[in-house]
């Protein structure tokens, strides 16, 4: 019967009970960056639409998202003071302690998920501890750290907790060190698969997390290798994530069905600064229909497997929906 519908122009209320695949404004996870001040909307040029603001303004900002049906946020923090080891980031009045709190205070209903990492508060703009002797993060003091993170945040009332850096072994130390403190009930949203890749440079405008020197290739990963970007996934969830990730997306859609297939995790894609900000700049050119090829692109990551969408584009998505 299928067949002879394939044949002829579906009537459009059958069109859309066939179709496979949907999207939802609770698919989506919308990312805010909070810098330290008050009145604070800056627009970033690279990222139209996409501002680093004050708490004071992440606050209103939470009304507009509720009224569009997203209650789902991601945190960056950019302190007002950077160290050697992102001290801002394990400190109870930090940037991001004290966003939770005051998010949580006025908007109660909304789900809080951090970005776990140190780039965004470290003077060398890598993410964590560098080992002085060979210029790269040291992996097991960071893992110490990004431990210490993770309760600072939870503790004053983050819902979810994201590690972006990629350091091995960082699920098992934050699970140990949650659990520790009896939170055990918390989920771990791992950037389980992230690439060192080229579509981040918008991104490090907007978070003011350009490494100082080098890159970020020792710990990130190689975007050439799909099957230790599965092994990556399947090791963090071995070692107790609630949630994986593959980052970038549009590049990496094989890698996400590949990991959908060998993972009964959920598992989320982040839709990076990079795509983002292409997407839009073609649009204002008028080279593409910015919306359909949006919802289009939305769609393409919902039916290679992702669970979760973390995409600046939500807002707008959640319009059209």
């Amino acid at each position: 019967m299928f067949k002879r519908f394939r044949r002829k122009r579906l009537n459009p209320v059958l069109r859309d009970l066939l179709q496979e695949t949907h999207l939802s404004v609770n698919d989506f996870i919308y990312p805010l960056f909070i810098k330290s001040g008050e009145g604070i909307k800056k627009e970033v040029d690279s990222m139209p639409g996409v501002f680093q603001m004050s708490i004071d303004e992440i606050l209103k900002e939470c009304v507009v998202l509720k009224e569009l049906g997203i209650y789902s946020i991601i945190l960056f923090g950019i302190p007002k003071v950077k160290d050697s080891i992102g001290s801002d980031a394990m400190c109870e009045h930090g940037i991001i302690a004290s966003s939770i709190r005051a998010i949580k205070e006025v908007h109660p209903d909304m789900f809080v998920v951090t970005d776990l990492c140190f780039c965004e508060y470290t003077d060398h703009g890598h993410c964590g501890v560098l080992d002085p002797v060979l210029e790269t993060v040291d992996n097991d003091i960071t893992l110490d750290n990004l431990a210490k993170q993770a309760v600072i945040h939870v503790k004053a009332g983050a819902d979810m907790i994201a590690p972006s850096g990629m350091m091995d072994g960082m699920i098992s130390s934050i699970r140990k060190g949650l659990d520790k403190v009896g939170f055990s009930h918390i989920p771990i949203m791992s950037y389980s698969t992230k690439f060192s890749s080229a579509y981040y440079g918008p991104f490090r405008d907007v978070a003011e997390s350009s490494p100082s020197f080098g890159d970020r290739r020792s710990y990130q990963m190689n975007p050439a290798n799909r099957k230790e970007a599965i092994l990556e996934s399947l090791a963090d969830e071995e070692e107790g994530a609630d949630i994986l990730m593959v980052k970038p997306a549009l590049a990496y859609l094989d890698i996400v069905r590949d990991i959908k297939e060998n993972s009964s995790l959920p598992l989320a894609v982040y839709n990076v600064s990079g795509e983002y900000s292409m997407l839009k700049m073609a649009g204002e050119a008028g080279v593409i229909d910015y919306e359909k090829v949006m919802m289009e692109t939305m769609i393409g990551f919902k039916r290679a497997g992702a669970d979760i969408i973390i995409s600046y584009h939500a807002k707008e998505v959640a319009e059209l929906l």
